[in-house]
Order: structure tokens, then sequence, then C-alpha cells
């Protein structure tokens, strides 16, 4: 079994300076492996506390939740 953790939320810094987040849905599979789906939306944010906010209300997503690489 895989020993990282994959963190629901990335928040990511574009080459253009905007913050993007992705969303990655986490399954795994019968040998207990993570199969991950990414998903980028497409908001734009200009620092990543708005990104963060953004996630909390749309998605739920709650603190440690959040993934930077």
């Amino acid at each position: 079994m895989s020993s990282d953790t994959v963190k629901p939320f990335l928040i990511k810094k574009d080459e253009d300076g905007n913050f993007r987040l992705t969303v990655r849905d986490i399954h795994y599979n019968s040998q207990g492996y993570p199969i991950v789906t990414s998903t980028l939306q497409a908001e734009f944010f200009k620092t990543a506390t708005v990104a963060r906010t953004f996630a909390k209300d749309h998605f739920k997503a709650e603190a440690g939740q959040f993934a930077t690489k």
C-alpha cells in the first residue's frame, strides 16, 4: 500500500500569478492503492486564502485537506 496520502484539494500558482484550485477524488483499489481523478476548477483566485475559502464554501473542505504540491 502506498504511504503517500493524497489531499483532496490542491492549490497551485499558475504562470500568470493566479492561484488555481484542483479538486481530487480519491478511490482505493482492492489492494489499497489510491486511484485519483483530478478536476481543475475554472475559477482564478488572487490569493491561496481566497481559493481555500472557495473550497470551503463550495466543496465543504476542512482544514488539513489542502496541498500545495
